[in-house]
């Protein structure tokens, strides 16, 4: 991927400041999830178009849009997001596109560019700082989301609902601690501001703390709920 002078492209260790396209969407995409998306406004059509034409890495940034819409620009965009790899791209009739993606890297902004075609920025790629032990959060998370799960089935119970939403599993985690903690965010039942949060924590210590006080917080509104 091309790069302003002294700066290195994609494809060469993401070192450095890069030049990268980039899908502002009202979600968050974390390092290792899954991300389908149906292209069909004009500049994401030449977004794709220009990923996907051999000169650069299939690859683009998304970013949650804070305040604002996906579809006609003028959104307010968050400054740390996550590169999302391309892994398969379906074309439609009527120049629109379904892909397949990946996050992988996170990604913190330096300076947006102009959107002309496609929004575009300058960024880093952030990877997480040292962290110490979190056998204890993770832990206390785990019975927390325990908690939360219990509260509710029985406030879906009290609805009407015969089957609440299932829990998912937070076994079978990562050993690696970085991997671990964006593999629980993925899993907890949390907004996007919970988890953008989550993405934008320094280390996988800070970021168990910030998923152990978002679902703190679903405890206390669900536990109000059932008053």
């Amino acid at each position: 991927m091309s790069a302003p002078d002294g700066r290195s492209p994609r494809g060469t260790g993401h070192a450095g400041t890069v030049e990268i396209p980039m899908f502002p969407l009202g979600a968050v995409l974390l390092p290792g999830e899954s991300l389908s998306l149906q292209i069909f406004e004009p500049r994401y059509v030449a977004l794709v178009e220009d990923c996907m034409d051999g000169r650069r890495e299939p690859e683009f940034g998304v970013v949650l849009i804070a305040r604002g819409h996906e579809v006609g620009g003028g959104e307010v965009r968050t400054e740390v997001g996550t590169v999302a790899r391309i892994t398969e791209v379906i074309e439609l009739p009527g120049s629109r596109y379904r892909l397949r993606c990946k996050g992988t890297e996170r990604l913190r902004i330096e300076q947006w560019l102009d959107d002309a075609p496609y929004p575009q920025a300058l960024a880093q790629v952030w990877p997480d700082g040292p962290t110490d032990g979190d056998g204890e959060l993770l832990s206390g998370l785990r019975e927390r989301a325990a908690r939360l799960h219990a509260l509710t089935a029985q406030f879906a119970r009290r609805n009407g609902i015969r089957r609440p939403p299932p829990s998912a599993s937070l076994d079978e985690l990562s050993d690696d601690p970085t991997t671990r903690s964006y593999e629980l965010a993925a899993r907890l039942p949390i907004g996007p501001t919970d988890r953008q949060a989550a993405l934008s924590a320094p280390d996988p210590h800070s970021r168990l703390v910030a998923l152990s006080t978002a679902v703190d917080d679903a405890i206390a509104m669900m536990e109000f709920r059932l008053l």
